[in-house]
């Protein structure tokens, strides 16, 4: 399984930006998939979550109403689109699934793994958004 990421870059504070992650490979049914953001010294955090069947998701509270997380099962990619943003959304953003049948990992409210992303099998290589103030 291959995940790639785009669309980061640099823009100004109450800019847009919408990343991508397309994905390949043996992916089963009923898979959740996480964007995750990574500064350094920091442990990294998962900001948003979509269960690829029931079409669940999960924001952060920092980034509720500023980021939109969906898919487009036919693409196989998933994509964060980021609205308003601000200075501290500048970090390194991964998007990560999990093996098929653990869509529940982001459901009913939750973001199983939310903290660090260990539950997570499949990383992309990351792309760095960076906001200027």
């Amino acid at each position: 399984v291959q995940l790639v990421e785009s669309g980061g870059g640099l823009v100004q504070a109450g800019g847009s930006l919408t990343l991508s992650c397309v994905a390949s490979g043996n992916l089963y049914n009923d898979y959740a998939v996480g964007w995750f953001r990574q500064t350094p010294g920091k442990e990294r955090e998962g900001v948003s979550c979509i269960s690829r069947t029931e079409g669940d998701t999960y924001y952060i509270d920092s980034v509720k109403g500023r980021f939109t997380i969906s898919s487009d099962n036919a693409k196989h990619t998933v994509y964060l689109q980021m609205n308003n943003l601000k200075p501290e959304d500048t970090a390194e953003y991964y998007c990560a699934a999990t093996v098929g049948g653990l869509g529940y990992y982001c459901s009913g409210g939750r973001f199983v793994g939310r903290r660090g992303g260990s539950e997570y099998d499949y990383w992309g290589q990351g792309t760095q958004v960076t906001v200027s103030s």
